[in-house]
Order: C-alpha cells, then sequence, then structure tokens
C-alpha cells in the first residue's frame, strides 16, 4: 500500500508514518520542517520526505504532482497537520483565530484540492477503494473552555469531512475521520492543565491504522474520555453548559 500523509514531522502523524512503514507500506511523509522528515526516512525504512507547506498551493501542487507521475496508486491520503492555541476571554484574539483556521481547516482543504486526482486515478486505473482521512479530535463532541479556535477549526473539518463523504461514496473513495483525545504529543508537551486518559503516540497511531482497517467512519480514541465528552453532550442545556463552565479559568475581576 503507498500513503501520503500530511503532518509527518512529530506527534500522531511521525508515529503513523513509522507504523506503516514497519508493516511493509511506502509512506510518503509531508510537513514545512524538511530537516525532520529526512532524519526520519534515514530512521525508519519506507518513509519517503515529500516536504510542503499546506497553505501554499505552490507547494501542495508540485508534492502531488510528484506523486501523480508514478506508475503506482496512492491507496491513503491522510491529512494530519495541525496546530493549536489557546483563546483566553479577555480580549478575543482574532489573529490566533485565523492561524489555526489557516491551517486546520483551510489547510486541509487546500490539500483536498490536489489530493483527489490522485485517489480518483487509483480508482479509476487500479480498480482499488482509495481512503481520505482527516484528523479532526474528540474535542468536536463537546465545546471546552479556552479551545474556541483548535475546537471550531476542528468541528468545521469533521463537518467539512462529512458532507464530502456524501458526495465522493458515489466515486467509491472512502472518507474517513479521526477523533483522538489527548495524546503526548510536542504540541500538547505545553499545555498547563490535567490531560485525562492522556496516550503515547504509538498507542494512538496503532488505534488509527486498526480503526482505517475497520468499517468506522469515525475513529474515535481513548473511548472512555470520548464516551465523558458524548455523554457531556447530550444533557440537557442547563447541565451541560453549567458543567462546562465550572472549568472555565475566566475571572471577573481581570475584566477592563
Amino acid at each position: 500500500m503507498n500513503i501520503w500523509l500530511i503532518g509527518a514531522s512529530s506527534g500522531i502523524g511521525l508515529a503513523l508514518a513509522k507504523a506503516y512503514a514497519k508493516s511493509g507500506h511506502k509512506v510518503w511523509i509531508s510537513a514545512r520542517n524538511e530537516q525532520a522528515l529526512k532524519e526520519a526516512c534515514q530512521k525508519q525504512n519506507g518513509l519517503h520526505a515529500l516536504p510542503l507547506d499546506i497553505t501554499n498551493d505552490e507547494s501542495i501542487d508540485i508534492a502531488s504532482q510528484a506523486l501523480f507521475k508514478l506508475d503506482e496508486p496512492i491507496d491513503k491520503v491522510i491529512i494530519n497537520a495541525g496546530t493549536c492555541e489557546y483563546i483566553d476571554s479577555y480580549t478575543i484574539e482574532r489573529e490566533k483565530i485565523r492561524r489555526v483556521m489557516e491551517t486546520n481547516f483551510f489547510g486541509a482543504i487546500n490539500v483536498v484540492n490536489f489530493a483527489l486526482p490522485l485517489l480518483r486515478k487509483t480508482k479509476s486505473i487500479f480498480n482499488t477503494t482509495p481512503q481520505l482521512v482527516f484528523v479532526s479530535s474528540s474535542v468536536t463532541y463537546q465545546a471546552l473552555p479556552r479551545a474556541g479556535a483548535y475546537g471550531a477549526s476542528k468541528a468545521a473539518l469533521r463537518y467539512f469531512a462529512e458532507t464530502l463523504r456524501a458526495d465522493l461514496v458515489h466515486e467509491g473513495i472512502d472518507v474517513r475521520v479521526v477523533s483522538p483525545g489527548f495524546v503526548k504529543t510536542p504540541l500538547t508537551d505545553v499545555n498547563d492543565f490535567p490531560m485525562p486518559f492522556i496516550m503515547d503516540v504509538d498507542s494512538a497511531a496503532n488505534r488509527v491504522v486498526k480503526g482505517l482497517e475497520s468499517h468506522s467512519f469515525d475513529i474515535q480514541f481513548p473511548k472512555r474520555f470520548t464516551f465523558i465528552l458524548k455523554l457531556i453532550s447530550i444533557l440537557p442545556d442547563f447541565i451541560r453548559l453549567k458543567l462546562i463552565a465550572k472549568a472555565s479559568r475566566h475571572e471577573p475581576d481581570k475584566v477592563g
């Protein structure tokens, strides 16, 4: 199997790329950090560096064209690139929100435009069922304090993926969503709050691999965490919103 994995210079993306490569698959790994990609390829056979910037169409086009010219199918495209910035309620920092949306949502859409020709080629020439995978987040099950930028970008990504699936299923392209909870990565290492049921990246990567082999549209983990979030989300609003508000750091005395 040939895989194109975007957002693979560290964290879940890199662990997932290594897991697939160790199983004998060929994985093209993409990110802006070209040096990190090259180092990963030196340490693990089966990985091939394909640097790009998901906010730049020309950069994505160059990478996708390199894959399109191959005489072999691209069976799976996994869009994992993402960032996180927390928003405090004293001042709504619009630039933070724009940066997060630009990477997590619009960056993913940029990739889709160039990935679809690859997947359609695989379907038409090699007559297999290619997969398009979006890495969202379990935070989309229930809004949480300070996660306005990150959660909104991942919720938008989930909605987009579901609407895209409704169309692409008729072309024989399999669209999936991955919804991780807290995973120990460089992104979460800076968090200054408790992260329940946090997982290591290798365990998370194994969950993704197994999930994408199943028939589940939404690969979510860890189950205990996602169950709690989903349970909270179906509570009556007067209970649910009060419960979530207790997790807020907002201090009225600091306003003004």
